[in-house]
């Protein structure tokens, strides 16, 4: 397919918008140093804090790889979402808090002041490791094969073209033009999003969505139930609602360098838990952009897709006009450059801050560190670029990202909750954590070939956690000399943020009801 003038005409107005808040951005930057840089100076407002999460959050995996297990699987995969919005809550009362409070740039950073050194260069090495060979690669390679299902672009010249999207203004201009960008960018994604539901459910309905939708949960009762059996390969009812996608929810909003950034870099703590409110309230929306989509394309085209990730690129192929193409693809592009400019940011600052400063040159000056970030952005671009073809063979990517990032998501979530919330636990006990996560998971993974890989991350949990509270106790102390203070004023937040709170809860619950 290829786009006609208005479609250009509607990608052009996307990219001189995005262009624009970038020059200003740049324009309006006073300083050049490491906070500047890596945290935006420490100064984003909530509305560019939670637009900027999802912008980050969303990307050609939930677009193209959630919408293919949509296609699959059904409603069920929407929890990733719904109960993303609660996790977010409880990251925003209870962990923002501490994490703001100690000014710290990254997560692993945390984790010295918390632990110990060893810890921080530990989970640092990780993070960078599943940032460059899984996130970076799946997200060029699943944006790449998007435009090459609807455009016939070479799939290796897509790959190369997002990395060099992404690299014209995040290697220069850092944190700071990335997040602003993203206000922008959220714009084009949720409306280009919806576009194709709608779209979608006219297709269904002869014209009429509203008809479109009830014919379709008529036509697939099987894709709405949100609870599936407790021996489902992939979104067991256990493994979803008290196991491992707490951990995986827990893990990606709460301890995660690229997400918790955007809120590191907030004005005030009351901005940040603004953002948070505002970003949980666009994750309910998010299964009508990215989950609907599939649904309604195996109403449509039933058994003929081959791969379930060719779902949203079918839909788009076969019924958007002209010039809903050009939004389509404006959005979509939108999607995968700002979880790219996120990602490739935060590698960065991992390196830079948490490796190279931290290891290296402790009185590398500022100049020095943001030359070095910038560096390593370009050489993280590279590599992903390398790896990202090698990805064609997967049928579900994000199901494949899933299990493969909840290789590590166990140890992180553990490291973090006993260093957050148990005064007691040690350095030593954290260590062992961080030593044992992928051994746990991959011998679980070999012992257990037929649990699903969310009970699997619970499991592995519960094994790691066993192993902090055993080894803490063996050391006999009643209080780590690096525990947090914590008192009932810890966890106060504002009106703004309860009523949010409360909203958000109520619809996630009425949601459950009405599709379980």
């Amino acid at each position: 397919m290829a786009l006609s003038p208005l479609d250009i005409f509607v990608f052009a107005a996307y990219f001189f918008a995005v262009v624009g808040v970038g020059v200003l951005v740049l324009k309006f930057q006073k300083k050049n140093d490491s906070e500047a840089y890596f945290l935006a100076g420490r100064s984003l407002p909530w509305w560019v804090i939670g637009s900027s999460l999802i912008a980050s959050n969303i990307s050609a995996e939930q677009f193209i790889g959630m919408s293919g297990s949509g296609y699959a699987i059904g409603l069920a995969i929407a929890s990733y979402e719904w109960l993303a919005a609660v996790t977010l809550l409880l990251v925003g009362k209870y962990f923002l808090p501490i994490f703001l409070e100690k000014k710290i740039y990254t997560m692993p950073e945390f984790l010295e002041l918390r632990f110990d050194h060893a810890v921080r260069t530990g989970l640092a090495l990780f993070w960078l490791l599943v940032y460059v060979f899984v996130n970076l690669t799946s997200v060029m390679y699943l944006g790449a094969l998007t435009m090459q299902t609807v455009l016939g672009v070479d799939l290796m010249m897509g790959i190369v073209g997002l990395a060099i999207l992404s690299a014209l203004y995040t290697i220069y201009g850092g944190l700071a033009i990335s997040a602003w960008t993203d206000a922008v960018q959220v714009v084009f994604l949720v409306i280009g999003g919806l576009l194709v539901t709608l779209l979608g459910l006219n297709a269904i309905g002869a014209g009429n969505a509203l008809d479109g939708f009830s014919k379709l949960l008529e036509s697939a009762p099987e894709k709405f139930k949100m609870a599936l059996e407790a021996n489902h390969p992939e979104l067991p009812w256990v493994g979803v609602f008290i196991g491992g996608l707490w951990m995986a929810n827990i893990g990606y909003w709460g301890c995660n360098q690229y997400i918790t950034q955007r809120a590191l870099a907030a004005k005030s703590l009351s901005e940040a838990q603004r953002g948070i409110i505002l970003a949980a309230f666009l994750k309910i929306l998010m299964p009508l952009v990215v989950v609907l989509p599939g649904i309604i394309a195996f109403s449509l085209y039933g058994e003929t897709i081959e791969k379930p990730d060719e779902a949203f690129p079918t839909l788009v192929k076969n019924l958007a006009p002209s010039g809903a193409v050009g939004l389509i693809f404006a959005a979509l592009i939108a999607a995968i450059v700002s979880s790219l400019n996120s990602m490739t940011n935060s590698v960065a600052t991992l390196f830079t801050m948490d490796i190279y400063k931290s290891n290296f040159k402790k009185d590398a000056s500022e100049t020095e560190l943001v030359t070095v970030g910038r560096i390593v952005s370009a050489v993280a671009l590279v590599v992903a670029v390398a790896i990202a073809p090698q990805l064609r063979n997967l049928s579900q990517a994000f199901q494949f990202i899933q299990e493969y990032t909840g290789f590590v998501t166990p140890g992180v979530v553990v490291i973090f909750l006993f260093g957050l919330f148990w005064k007691r636990a040690t350095a030593r006990s954290a260590r062992w954590a961080a030593l044992l996560t992928i051994p746990f998971s991959i011998g679980f993974k070999l012992l257990l070939p037929n649990l699903a890989f969310l009970n699997r991350m619970g499991v592995v949990f519960v094994a790691l956690s066993l192993v902090v509270i055993a080894i803490t106790l063996s050391e006999k102390n009643e209080r780590d000399a690096k525990a947090i203070a914590l008192d009932s004023n810890s966890f106060q937040t504002d009106s703004a943020f309860n009523l949010g709170a409360l909203g958000v809860l109520g619809i996630v619950a009425a949601l459950y009801l009405v599709f379980w």
